[in-house]
């Protein structure tokens, strides 16, 4: 493969492909088997995601980002991440106060206060 020569199209699909690939920790293999370059990958995902890819036809150059798109497509990245954080926040938040709900259950339950963590009363 050429991949100075490759189609919008085929860049879109092996860029999926190698997508799939490294969420089952195996995108050095697909790399080696298409012979790629993970910094050629790098290269599609950001002209992907500023959207110099989608809708063009089979054959057309497509060239480097603009300015503004490169940063529309940064602060995707960058919204992507912190939504994905914000999610880890959210449910690490939700297992604290099951526990807090838990502890209190247990506090509740025995008013004497248990011997919980075999440390002895005090």
């Amino acid at each position: 493969m050429r991949p100075g020569r490759t189609a919008a199209g085929q860049k879109l699909d092996l860029l999926a492909r190698y997508e799939q690939a490294v969420a089952v920790g195996e995108g050095g293999a697909f790399l080696r088997r298409e012979g790629l370059y993970s910094s050629l990958m790098s290269e599609w995902r950001r002209a992907r995601d500023a959207g110099l890819l989608q809708g063009k036809p089979a054959g057309e150059t497509v060239g480097w980002p603009s300015a503004e798109q490169a940063e529309i497509a940064r602060l995707r990245r960058e919204l992507e991440r912190t939504q994905a954080r914000l999610a880890r926040t959210e449910t690490a938040l939700t297992i604290m106060g099951k526990a807090r709900e838990l502890l209190e259950e247990i506090s509740r339950s025995e008013p004497d206060g248990p011997d919980v963590f075999g440390l002895g009363r005090r």
